[in-house]
């Protein structure tokens, strides 16, 4: 009995303040910031590079293996050698290329999470909402509650400012 009264009298104290409650789509809010759009023109521009770089790579050890077939003994096993050391050099290439590309993208993607983290504290602090929740948790949200339109305008509108 004690435990229902302090439930209600809880519940009832948290309904006569006046809460503000919002959400927001991170995953959209995310795509359609323009800063992630940018960066992930030139994390696709560097791959491309990379991408150039591995081709290249992989003509010269096509190249090599067509020279092989008309050398001697001799000057075969030479060959073959550098051809293992080009395949080495390849699979480095490829590791370290996968390596600074996944860390790049870790570490914007990190960057902007903060980034949308803090507007999206600042924006709830200034406006007086008590509890804004990712929309991923949400089993339900009425559409007035939905705030990932203006935090997207908020974060277009600081990235075209910078």
């Amino acid at each position: 009995l004690i435990g229902i009264f302090i439930f209600s009298f809880a519940g009832i104290s948290f309904c006569q303040a006046e809460s503000k409650v919002g959400f927001v789509d991170l995953s959209r809010a995310f795509d359609e910031y323009q800063k992630t759009k940018d960066f992930d023109k030139d994390l696709e521009k560097k791959g491309d590079s990379k991408q150039e770089q591995r081709e290249k790579l992989v003509k010269d050890i096509r190249k090599m293996r067509e020279e092989i077939e008309l050398m001697n003994d001799r000057a075969r096993e030479k060959k073959e050698q550098d051809i293992e050391a080009k395949i080495k050099a390849l699979q480095d290439f490829d590791q370290n290329a996968k390596t600074l590309l996944t860390k790049e993208r870790d570490d914007m993607v990190r960057d902007i999470l903060k980034e949308m983290n803090d507007v999206i504290q600042e924006y709830g602090e200034g406006r007086g909402y008590s509890i804004i929740l990712n929309d991923r948790v949400l089993l339900y949200g009425n559409k007035a509650m939905n705030l990932t339109d203006e935090i997207i305008k908020i974060l277009n509108g600081r990235y075209k400012k910078q």
